[in-house]
């Protein structure tokens, strides 16, 4: 409800015409109830239980497609705290793109944990090329600025993206669509950017990217589950974009998996 409040309490163009779509997915708290009554203009749809996040995102998405044509998705986690000057920071880079590429393309915006006053999601860098994985977060600055990895906490898609490359891929149920998608967006020669400044506030609720568990059957679930390291996805991930790297990334996730405490002290942003 905090992300719907602050969506509609930001400084929105009266151009703007808002159509918003919420997947409720099983909830068993009462937010989607609570949705339709605070917010009738809302169209909830109803999940199976078994979405997950990428499912959801492509659940909503498929339903607002048949609703109408847009000219643009602004996607939203449902964690997202907006800034009231959000959407400012999207159209000064909706406008930079337009003028340098003359196209539309992605535009993440970054979100900071109130705890730790960090940036928490937005748009990062391959740090070694586009055709290895290893990558950063990037620090928001004043200006717009390119990245290969969008985050999808806050992101605005144009139309002509999904118009011809699609949405996200049926392979992610939870992890990984989002940068799989954007990297598509990137090679397909559409503009990743990251915009200007904070847009919001998101905890970073990630944690250690291995699990800790003494069981290793334990840990060789959290390999193959979508909310852990969501292996095949992983790997499917790896053999679309890093061919040369997948035998890497198969050894480090079992790394991971038999040996947790050597990554202890890894860089977490680099995977």
């Amino acid at each position: 409800m905090q992300c719907l409040h602050s969506l509609f309490g930001a400084q929105l163009p009266h151009t703007l015409k808002l159509k918003i779509f919420l997947v409720d997915d099983g909830c068993t708290d009462g937010t989607g109830y609570d949705v339709r009554e605070t917010f009738p203009e809302i169209k909830v749809i109803q999940g199976n239980g078994s979405l997950f996040w990428a499912g959801g995102m492509r659940m909503a998405y498929e339903v607002a497609k048949k609703f109408k044509e847009f000219e643009g998705y602004l996607l939203l986690n449902d964690d997202v705290e907006l800034k009231p000057d959000f959407f400012n920071r999207i159209t000064e880079t909706r406008e930079y793109c337009t003028k340098k590429y003359g196209k539309g393309g992605l535009y993440s915006g970054s979100t900071m944990d109130k705890h730790s006053s960090q940036i928490s999601y937005g748009g990062n860098l391959l740090i070694n090329g586009i055709d290895s994985p290893a990558y950063r977060l990037l620090e928001p600055t004043n200006l717009p600025q390119p990245c290969h990895l969008a985050n999808a906490n806050i992101l605005y898609v144009d139309k002509s993206v999904v118009d011809e490359i699609g949405f996200f891929d049926d392979h992610f149920t939870q992890s990984f669509a989002d940068y799989d998608f954007s990297l598509r967006a990137f090679k397909a020669g559409f503009p990743v950017y990251l915009t200007p400044g904070v847009c919001g506030f998101c905890e970073d609720d990630h944690g250690n990217n291995w699990s800790s568990s003494k069981n290793l059957k334990k840990r060789i679930q959290y390999l193959k589950s979508p909310t852990g390291l969501a292996y095949k996805e992983y790997l499917y991930y790896g053999k679309r974009h890093f061919p040369e790297h997948v035998r890497r990334m198969h050894f480090k996730v079992w790394a991971k998996t038999l040996f947790p405490s050597l990554w202890r002290f890894k860089p977490k942003q680099v995977s």
